[in-house]
């Protein structure tokens, strides 16, 4: 089975009322992991590369061993997608890598900047049978320095969405309503959730178009303890809960994206493992092959539990 766009599989869980989990990942354990659970679950995936992943691991390296994903998991509908591509040159590289679906993100230009900038990737992405994905409101994140004062301004605005789809002819839009990346997904100040006032307008404005939710990742506290406890020191977090990621998915959000879920998980795992199951051990394949089983259970959880994909392959 080759590697698919995101087209068909959105479709699909648009009109089935699920989500399709979107995977960042950044080395082969996490992939491992990923893979075994959705084979496991019989479970779509959609596998993320952000620019910092492939400046990490080198994109042709990812690639590569996503292709070998493909082979091995014959009976898995995979999609390759760049997350958060901020030129359209960046776009264009990774669909000549073999990517199958590509993010444009222009939401930190004007608007109108950001319709040219998205249809010129989804204009060039078409003709290679490569579905786009678009931004339209500001998703927040910890390396930005934001003005809480000021948040309304990242909010999707409703009333530009189907003016934004039409413009540009994305197959799939991100939208911003409260969440952000990182370990802390809200701000100062603000009340814990989602603008699902803000997602209900945007989700009736469209009829059964791809809503995408980043930022989606729960952040478990017994996982943030269990790092602290051999070690570190992460502080002030929160999560989206499942509760409200299963509302957002009731109307209309059928791309999760997940990242700090798997990397939380990969730490906690790897400091438990060399401070309490094995202190002595200098073998990266006994941590990092501990750290990759326990990727394989959250990813399963949340294909069961959170976005209701098992079994829709």
């Amino acid at each position: 089975m080759p590697l698919f766009n995101t087209k068909e599989m959105l479709k699909k869980a648009c009109s089935q009322n699920y989500a399709v989990g979107a995977f960042n990942i950044n080395n082969m354990e996490i992939l491992q992991g990923i893979m075994s659970a959705c084979n496991r679950l019989n479970s779509p995936v959609i596998l993320q590369v952000s620019e910092g992943a492939r400046l990490y691991a080198g994109s042709l390296y990812l690639v590569s061993l996503i292709k070998s994903a493909v082979k091995i998991f014959k009976d898995i509908p995979l999609a390759l997608h760049l997350d958060h591509g901020r030129s359209f040159e960046m776009c264009k590289t990774c669909i000549e890598e073999g990517f199958t679906s590509v993010m444009i993100d222009g939401s930190h230009l004007p608007y109108e900047r950001n319709v040219a900038l998205t249809k010129a990737v989804a204009d060039y992405a078409h003709k290679k049978d490569v579905t786009v994905e678009g931004e339209l409101g500001r998703l927040a994140g910890t390396e930005e320095n934001i003005d809480v004062e000021n948040m309304e301004t990242f909010y999707t605005n409703p009333k530009q969405v189907k003016d934004f789809i039409y413009k540009t002819n994305i197959d799939s839009v991100a939208v911003s309503v409260g969440a952000s990346h990182g370990v802390c997904k809200f701000f100062k100040d603000q009340e814990p959730g989602l603008r699902f006032d803000i997602l209900e307008k945007i989700h009736k404005s469209l009829e059964n178009f791809p809503i995408v939710l980043h930022g989606s990742s729960s952040v478990d506290e017994e996982i943030i303890k269990k790092i602290n406890l051999f070690g570190g020191k992460i502080k002030n977090t929160s999560g989206l809960t499942e509760k409200i990621l299963k509302k957002a998915i009731a109307m209309g959000v059928c791309k999760i994206n997940i990242d700090s879920d798997i990397r939380l998980v990969a730490t906690a795992s790897i400091r438990e493992y060399m401070n309490d199951i094995s202190p002595s051990s200098f073998d990266p394949r006994g941590y990092l092959g501990y750290a990759r089983d326990k990727i394989e259970d959250i990813v399963a959880h949340k294909i069961e539990h959170v976005l209701g994909s098992k079994n829709k392959i």
